[in-house]
């Protein structure tokens, strides 16, 4: 891709990267990539599948790599960290409505989008420490571009699952901290909450740049 507005476009949907790859390659690791690497190849499979083909199949098409994102990814736990510090003050329901809010936003801004890109991935290595894993993957975008895209996971139970990505540096559960944590101190929890619930009121993903911030363990 020639100039950064067509990279930040694919910034924007990052998360698709996950899924919508037309090849995927690289050395083999450990636990955390041979698994995140079984979840890309599933999904794959799910959209090359002629039964699930065209728009009349497109919720079942939907509906079958969500269920598999429910595996790859620990929402849950990206969700407890998008909130920050507020998540603390939560109740146990407010905690659960939360949860699946963030997760409706990530299906409907992300994962409802996965058949309308191809691209190719390189899996680097992994880096694990204890139940924490780094899966390092390199994204070719075309005319030489390319773009770093690290893949956190930590150990739930007897597998290995996201909780959050990093492109170019720049981590998708704190672009997403800054703009909840703006919001709550401005104004309230609940008009995050109404936000959430309002489909018509997006939440920008991490562009690439010096300007995003770091994830945390």
């Amino acid at each position: 891709m020639k100039d950064r507005p067509a990279v930040r476009h694919t910034v924007l949907l990052a998360l698709i990267v996950l899924f919508g790859l037309a090849w995927v390659h690289g050395a083999s690791a450990g636990p955390p990539t041979d698994q995140l690497r079984d979840g890309v190849q599933r999904v794959v499979k799910i959209l090359r599948d002629p039964e699930l083909a065209g728009d009349a199949k497109a919720a079942e098409r939907s509906a079958a790599v969500n269920k598999v994102a429910d595996e790859i990814f620990d929402f849950g736990e990206t969700a407890k960290r998008a909130l920050g510090p507020h998540w603390a003050q939560r109740t146990p329901a407010e905690r659960d409505e939360f949860v699946r809010l963030f997760t409706e936003l990530v299906q409907r801004t992300y994962l409802s989008k996965v058949d309308q890109y191809n691209s190719e991935v390189t899996f680097q290595d992994d880096v694990i420490e204890g139940d924490h894993a780094v899966v390092r993957t390199t994204l070719l975008l075309g005319k030489g571009s390319q773009m770093a895209l690290d893949y956190r996971m930590h150990r739930t139970r007897d597998r290995w699952q996201v909780y959050d990505l990093s492109i170019d540096g720049i981590s998708l559960v704190a672009s997403y901290r800054s703009q909840f944590n703006k919001i709550v101190r401005t104004d309230s929890y609940e008009a995050l909450v109404a936000r959430l619930k309002s489909r018509q009121v997006g939440f920008a993903a991490p562009a690439a740049g010096p300007s995003g911030g770091k994830p945390g363990r």
